[in-house]
């Protein structure tokens, strides 16, 4: 038996929950690659619609503000990589198990 919510088939887990619920999880949840302003847009909206949630539908109130209090699966800014901050230990001498041909 197939699964479908208003009329539609979700193909993932997400795609159903925002069909269910009738949220965009992205809305609540925001991207790992959104700039500072993005993010206060956002937030913004978010926190409109969860007003509105909670005078409508108070479980998917929580749910939201659930996801409110949730990060992105990566918090790099600009696209760029943390830089590392321990240092490998320096090379001390010859090391061992290694030959010198004659």
């Amino acid at each position: 038996m197939k699964t479908i919510v208003a009329g539609r088939e979700p193909v993932t887990a997400t795609e159903f929950i925002e069909l269910a619920l009738g949220i965009d999880l992205e809305l609540f949840t925001g991207s790992a690659t959104e700039s500072p302003l993005e993010r206060a847009a956002r937030l913004d909206v978010a926190h409109e619609v969860l007003t509105d949630l909670r005078e409508s539908d108070p479980e998917t109130a929580a749910y939201a503000a659930s996801l409110l209090r949730t990060l992105p699966l990566s918090t790099h800014t600009n696209g760029r990589r943390p830089r590392r901050t321990g240092r490998r230990p320096a090379s001390t001498g010859a090391r061992t198990g290694s030959a010198v041909a004659a």
